[in-house]
């Protein structure tokens, strides 16, 4: 142990403390803790705060909220949850009909021998770069939703 300076002590020292907080320092683990704790006393600070800690975190307990406050929580879950399978329900089936119709609608124009090929071609990128803007507009607006910090606050 004599080998050991301070800057290789440290991540023992940390692997100690941790193993002491949680009562599972073996007895040649304790002698080399307690060695420590001597040899460096800023350490001793350390144990004792970590310890008044562990002892402050394990007597907390969190306030449990009125019935009430349970009573409109469920009805709120609830109401998300319904909405939410309503939204995914509705997504879904307008994904289809959109994706059945511009099928139709590129067929229609892609077999139409009277349209010019010029016109064809340009209706056809009108209808991706629509499609595109769409998804991309739509993607970005649910991105910034998620990750807006300011959602919760009301104006």
């Amino acid at each position: 142990m004599s080998t050991l300076n301070k800057p290789n002590e440290e991540p023992l020292f940390a692997e100690l403390l941790t193993k002491a907080l949680d009562q599972e320092l073996s007895e040649q683990e304790q002698q080399l803790f307690q060695t420590l704790l001597a040899k460096h006393p800023e350490w001793r600070q350390e144990w004792l705060k970590q310890k008044k800690l562990k002892e402050v975190m394990q007597t907390m307990k969190f306030k449990n909220p009125p019935s009430e406050i349970w009573d409109t929580y469920w009805v709120k879950v609830y109401n998300r949850i319904e909405r939410g399978l309503a939204w995914i329900l509705f997504s879904i089936g307008a994904i289809i009909v959109l994706i059945y119709s511009f099928y139709h609608l590129v067929d229609k124009i892609l077999t139409d021998p009277e349209l010019n090929p010029l016109l064809k071609t340009a209706i056809l990128m009108l209808i991706a770069g629509l499609a595109i803007l769409t998804v991309s507009v739509i993607r970005e607006k649910l991105f910034v939703r998620k990750k807006d910090p300011y959602k919760e606050v009301q104006r």
